[in-house]
């Protein structure tokens, strides 16, 4: 039996956050392409992945829900070629990385064989709300009044 992470009653709502650690475990453990993550301002973060060899037709990113994923495919052209030692695969590649609600790709640049994709963290707002406490007679209409205000 596997440990639950947030199973404590007192986290409302977590249960879609213990789904994305269940998907970021599952992600792929291969180490390629190596990859850096980068803090560029107090709202900016900066993934580079070192893709040397891969043209930008040969790369794709895509934003799948809360993932970012980056795909890699190139072309075999070893065609008539006689290698001594073949170091340098054409292989293909899918690294996944979950992101927080909120967070917004940027921009995506390939320079020198690095893949940057810049993200943006937007700073959550401090929000106090005071929440009237009624007598048991009033409930039900305080309910009522709160849910005619939800957004739909």
């Amino acid at each position: 039996m596997t440990s639950r992470v947030f199973a404590s009653p007192l986290f409302l709502g977590f249960d879609h956050l213990e789904q994305m650690l269940e998907r970021a475990a599952k992600s792929s453990s291969d180490g390629y392409p190596p990859y850096n993550i980068e803090q560029v301002s107090p709202v900016g973060l900066r993934i580079t992945l070192a893709v040397a060899g891969f043209t930008m037709d040969d790369l794709q990113i895509t934003q799948e829900d809360n993932q970012l994923v980056i795909r890699g495919r190139q072309t075999d052209d070893s065609q008539g070629r006689v290698f001594l030692h073949r170091g340098i695969a054409a292989r293909q590649f899918q690294r996944a990385f979950v992101m927080a609600e909120g967070i917004e790709v940027k921009g995506a640049w390939l320079d020198n064989g690095l893949l940057h994709i810049d993200l943006a963290r937007p700073q959550p707002e401090n929000r106090v709300k005071t929440i009237r406490i009624s007598t048991s007679g009033e409930a039900g209409a305080t309910i009522e009044e709160d849910r005619a205000e939800l957004p739909k």
